[in-house]
């Protein structure tokens, strides 16, 4: 391979385990990662940071394709039609058209974004709000985290399962209404990885899936990424994230620096070989880290 900074490079990835690809910020791993994937003659789900579909409309629950049945659920149980609990049709508020807030574009700034004074962000007409499924408004189930509308759904076999691979990557913090134009790269990341969890056989790449996670939560998802791997998955990750690289299946390194310095492949094995390589930074790395332990 050989493009952007790599020189010439040949490694061999092996299939049905998680590959972590390591190496200094700068040094080749992502046009390696993105070799790899333009080689494999199989279909490969790329999961990069920006992998989910984002606009202003666009929530967790739209996203995993599961707000048709919490709509249909709220039509069946009060006699009417489903596209009164949609705010981009008959159920929106007709102030805000549905979108929660109101713009107005100033000349020569950038637009002025408010709450809508007439829903108070709930997107709903005072109709829609009107009725009610298990208690709450559709605006109430929208409102719910993530986490909560878990156990509020644990009984729905449909919607249950899809709400908690939210909480299985990790996002179980998040609103069901949330604007997706709110997540972080790496959150974005996760959403997508959400859909994928009942695949198998399947080629995944991951960008620093990792990013920005508290240490319990990256337990969380490496628990994740066995599960994937024992379903019959093969999973690539760029990774800077050291308890990651200990926990890979097969370590490849790239470096020894960032830009032209860099490009080389410095290890491609089990991660424990990677201490015995003297001119990588990521050997030097997990060195001290086990040391600390």
């Amino acid at each position: 391979m050989r493009t952007h900074n790599l020189k010439d490079v040949s490694v061999k990835v092996p299939f049905g385990v998680m590959t972590v690809l390591s190496g200094v910020a700068g040094s080749g791993k992502s046009s390696l990662a993105q070799a790899l994937m333009d080689s494999l003659e199989s279909p490969v789900i790329n999961l990069s940071q920006r992998a989910a579909s984002v606009n202003l409309r666009s929530t967790p629950l739209t996203y995993l394709g599961i707000f048709d049945k919490i709509r249909q659920r709220f039509a069946k149980a009060n006699h009417v039609s489903n596209s009164l609990f949609s705010y981009n049709g008959k159920g929106a508020c007709p102030t805000c058209k549905g979108k929660g807030v109101t713009i107005t574009n100033m000349a020569f700034m950038d637009p002025v974004v408010q709450t809508c004074e007439a829903c108070h962000g709930r997107r709903y007409s005072p109709e829609a709000l009107g009725y009610r499924y298990q208690g709450h408004t559709i605006a109430d189930v929208l409102e719910m985290s993530v986490d909560q509308a878990s156990e509020n759904f644990a009984a729905d076999e449909v919607i249950g399962p899809r709400i908690h691979d939210l909480q299985r990557v990790g996002l179980g913090y998040l609103k069901l209404n949330q604007s997706l134009t709110t997540l972080s790269g790496g959150e974005l990341q996760r959403l997508s990885l959400a859909t994928q969890l009942s695949g198998r056989g399947n080629m995944i790449f991951l960008d620093e899936p990792t990013a920005g996670l508290h240490m319990q939560d990256i337990d969380k998802l490496l628990v994740l990424f066995d599960d994937l791997i024992a379903q019959g998955n093969t999973l690539i990750l760029i990774e800077h994230n050291l308890t990651v690289m200990t926990q890979a299946d097969w370590l490849i390194d790239v470096g020894p620096d960032a830009g032209r310095y860099g490009g080389q492949i410095l290890y491609a094995g089990e991660p424990a070989g990677i201490l015995k390589q003297p001119d990588s930074y990521t050997g030097a790395a997990l060195k001290g880290a086990l040391k600390m332990d």
